[in-house]
């Protein structure tokens, strides 16, 4: 899974399946193991390098990732045996090149649990110098740490409760501040449709009203549009990916497009939300992955589709009809640029009425930003 996280894909989504077949103890040993050699890539490389002597991007991929397994166990683990960590270690080396299991065995035999002193923050925190230094601009040098630092921490379960609907049975829960979501403190949640709860934050901004219609430009995988019918709204849902938009059978009218190209509406309506394709930045705890995967021409090339898609939105918005942007990217060319961008060839009836920020280490879940647009009649209307 490692290597397949290094070749483009996702942990979550491997996790799943190749997970599958597992029992739920080796499931999360497994999940526990992937994601914390993710988190904590950066210092787990500084520590091959320190009971090595030697370079980790020297080291052929699956040596350095077994490294990076060992260490991740000796170090950071309390229930796994050293002995079966190493052998473990060893054993999987030699079916890579039988050489290389004699430099695993010998760097893993050196691997203590004393403190070692990281050469700077970005190490100390397993987070990129220039997504810290990012943070810390846009932020403050206080909140870009307590960002960097949640996403080191496992994040908790949420799943939501609709209106009307009983909790599920065998787990224990606890509200939070927004209407419907709960964490889930105790019990098996395999069975429940998890959805953080920074991503429930977002419907309500959209204060629907029964028998308004809403046009969801980025549906998929339709947890948010799930939400959002909760009140009884006349909803079409849209995606780029056929596939992802087909598993979201029953929901409401779908259609596959791409929304940053012209849309084939003819109406307008009361509602626009827009989920928008993002680096993904503020969920780091659960996406790992992405600090060592996102670049900054990355955030250039997103800008671009993002503000496509806000215009198309907003040129679907009815009068006094509210739209809301929202990413899961704590970056400004993604918020708050792109909103300044889209509004400046609006016209003048569309008014950007507030924007939000969940920050993770300030907020609970995953960082989420929120922009609110309205015309000038909502403005009154509501």
């Amino acid at each position: 899974m490692l290597h397949r996280v290094g070749g483009g894909g996702y942990a979550a989504d491997l996790l799943l399946e190749q997970a599958a077949a597992l029992t739920s103890r080796d499931a999360g040993l497994a999940s526990q193991l992937v994601f914390g050699c993710l988190r904590y890539q950066l210092q787990l490389d500084f520590l091959i390098g320190h009971f090595s002597g030697r370079n980790p991007n020297d080291l052929d991929e699956p040596v350095r990732l077994l490294l990076r397994l060992g260490i991740f166990q000796l170090r950071y683990l309390d229930r796994v045996p050293a002995h079966a960590a190493v052998h473990e270690a060893v054993e999987l080396a030699k079916k890579h090149r039988r050489g290389a299991s004699g430099l695993v065995n010998a760097v893993l035999r050196k691997v203590t649990r004393r403190a070692v002193p990281w050469p700077d923050q970005a190490t100390e925190l397993s987070c990129p110098a220039w997504l810290l230094d990012r943070w810390t601009h846009h932020f403050g040098a206080e909140q870009a740490r307590a960002i960097a630092q949640a996403a080191l921490t496992e994040p908790a379960k949420y799943i939501r409760i609709a209106p009307g609907s009983e909790p599920p049975a065998g787990v224990t829960i606890e509200q939070t501040e927004v209407p419907g979501c709960v964490r889930v403190i105790e019990g098996d949640t395999q069975s429940l449709r998890l959805q953080d709860v920074g991503s429930q934050s977002v419907i309500p901004h959209l204060n629907l009203k029964p028998g308004q219609t809403l046009l969801d430009l980025c549906a998929a995988p339709g947890n948010k549009i799930r939400q959002a019918l909760e009140t009884p709204v006349h909803a079409i849902a849209c995606d780029i990916s056929f596939r992802r938009i087909s598993e979201m059978l029953g929901l409401c009218p779908r259609v596959v497009l791409d929304a940053a190209v012209a849309l084939p509406f003819r109406r307008r309506f009361d509602r626009v939300l827009i989920d928008a394709p993002c680096s993904g930045t503020g969920t780091l705890g659960r996406n790992p992955e992405i600090k060592w995967r996102v670049r900054a021409e990355d955030l250039v090339r997103l800008q671009k589709i993002q503000i496509a898609i806000l215009k198309n939105g907003l040129g679907q918005l009815a009068d006094g009809g509210r739209l809301v942007y929202a990413t899961c990217s704590l970056e400004r060319e993604e918020n708050e640029d792109v909103v300044g961008a889209a509004l400046a060839d609006a016209p003048g009836e569309i008014t950007l009425v507030s924007e939000h920020w969940r920050l993770p280490g300030r907020d609970r879940g995953d960082g989420f930003y929120v922009a609110v647009i309205t015309s000038d009649k909502s403005a009154v209307t509501g």
